[in-house]
């Protein structure tokens, strides 16, 4: 469901319900029932929480299910380049096990 999505990826960056609702201008409450599946966020506030984890919509309403953007945008032609290979080593390490 949506909230475990969100408090899935709020979790994975570390960030605790109280960080997360500053950065979406939301109260800490809000991201607790929207983590506990109690009301659903706003069509608003699903597209900031994907520009904010860097996922798609898709993704967070479970209409994808395990991919995740990341942005590129600030990186050097190296830096994406790097970053292209760490994934492709995860996922040969993946096809290992």
């Amino acid at each position: 469901m949506l909230g475990d999505r969100i408090k899935t990826l709020r979790t994975a960056r570390n960030l605790s319900q109280v960080e997360l609702a500053r950065k979406l201008n939301v109260s800490k409450q809000s991201v607790s029932n929207w983590e506990n599946n109690n009301i659903l966020p706003s069509v608003d506030i699903v597209k900031k929480l994907a520009l904010f984890f860097s996922c798609s919509t898709d993704y967070l309403l479970e209409m994808e299910q395990d991919r995740i953007m990341v942005e590129f945008t600030d990186l050097t032609p190296e830096q994406k380049a790097h970053i292209q290979l760490i994934i492709n080593d995860m996922r040969t390490l993946n096809t290992k096990k």
